[in-house]
């Protein structure tokens, strides 16, 4: 089986071109995610290598339970070039929407010094983990609509006789 491609942890660059009243007060760099692609496994990019792991983890944990925080720069830079002097860290938080909101919030962000770049990463995924995460997909959409039948009043369908 080949290595999966890094492609999809490089930072991209901020969207310039959208209209004025869509822009926002940030520059974003816009990239949609799939249910496959988005995980409970985060890469931090950018943490300066000054020993900050113990600082990270008490960051991340203020957001959700944190299963694991482990170094990964050695792995990575055989992988992909990284920038000099920092640390690249692979975390685990026990549920899907706590990672979410951790890289909503730190992504981008600085961090003693440094500049935190965020990506998911699907590919430290087990398959149990994926078939997991698309089983909870599936319920969360047939609760939604659901929810959605519920508040829609009832509009008895025309037969297609009265036509």
């Amino acid at each position: 089986m080949e290595a999966p491609s890094s492609e999809h942890h490089k930072r991209l660059e901020y969207c310039t071109t959208r209209l004025q009243y869509r822009q926002g007060r940030e520059l974003k760099a816009v990239k949609v995610y799939t249910v496959a692609s988005e995980s409970r496994h985060l890469l931090i990019f950018g943490v300066p290598k000054i020993n900050l792991q113990t600082e990270l983890k008490a960051k991340l944990q203020g957001f959700g339970k944190l299963q694991s925080c482990i170094s990964i720069t050695s792995e990575m830079a055989s992988k992909m070039e990284l920038e000099a002097f920092t640390d690249v860290f692979a975390v685990e938080f026990e549920c899907l929407e706590v990672a979410r909101r951790a890289k909503k919030m730190l992504d981008a962000r600085q961090f003693y010094g440094g500049t935190l770049h965020i990506s998911y990463a699907p590919e430290r995924e087990s398959l149990e983990e994926l078939r997991e995460k698309m089983l909870q997909r599936r319920q969360e959409v047939a609760l939604r609509i659901q929810r959605n039948q519920k508040d829609q009043p009832h509009v008895p369908k025309k037969s297609r006789e009265a036509r």
